[in-house]
């Protein structure tokens, strides 16, 4: 999936982008996304109720393209989840967040 968010400031457009791949995925996918600017990112896994499954990022990262996220399928203390679809959120200062899905089969 490929989720795109634009938020222009003056003449520069400052893009927040994420691309999930593979999707769907086993047993390993990978979040590649960009940032406008230096700042706290939040990346999250939750689950189709809306579950915190994992998080992947909560940290202070520099702004500029390439950053990578890799989830293994697995929730917080390390057990694999179930086959099924998931969303990622892409959380950072200032910009509206970016929600992806994914789909994990086993």
């Amino acid at each position: 999936g490929h989720a795109t968010i634009i938020d222009a400031v003056g003449d520069m457009p400052l893009v927040l982008a994420a691309q999930v791949a593979p999707n769907p995925f086993n047993p390993l996918t990978e979040i590649r996304f960009d940032l406008p600017r230096e700042g706290r990112v939040k990346l999250r896994i939750f689950d189709v109720r809306g579950a915190v499954v994992r998080t992947l990022v909560d940290d202070v990262m520099p702004g500029g393209a390439g950053h990578v996220a890799r989830w293994d399928g697995t929730d917080e203390r390390g057990a694999n989840a179930a086959s099924g679809v998931y969303f990622f959120r892409l959380e950072t200062a200032g910009e509206h967040p970016l929600v992806g899905k994914m789909a994990l089969v086993r």
